[in-house]
């Protein structure tokens, strides 16, 4: 597997996603997968702990438009 570029860290579901089989959690890698193909990168990592997911791609440049969506909504919050 490439190397990661990255990790990315997020608040994504509630509390009782709790691992990557979960159907939520299994929906959302997937939806990662179809990403990282559309950039003709790979999908390194994807966990799920406590409703966190933690992922990486083995793109920098996927992993800095992800960084700055994150970034957007973080500002459009406050």
């Amino acid at each position: 597997m490439d190397k990661a570029a990255g990790f990315i860290e997020v608040d994504m579901f509630s509390s009782d996603v709790d691992d990557e089989s979960h159907p939520e959690a299994a929906a959302f890698k997937e939806l990662l997968e179809d990403v990282a193909s559309e950039y003709d990168c790979t999908l390194c990592s994807f966990e799920v702990s406590s409703g966190t997911a933690v992922f990486s791609f083995d793109s920098e440049e996927l992993t800095a438009e992800i960084l700055k969506l994150l970034q957007q909504d973080e500002n459009d919050e406050s």
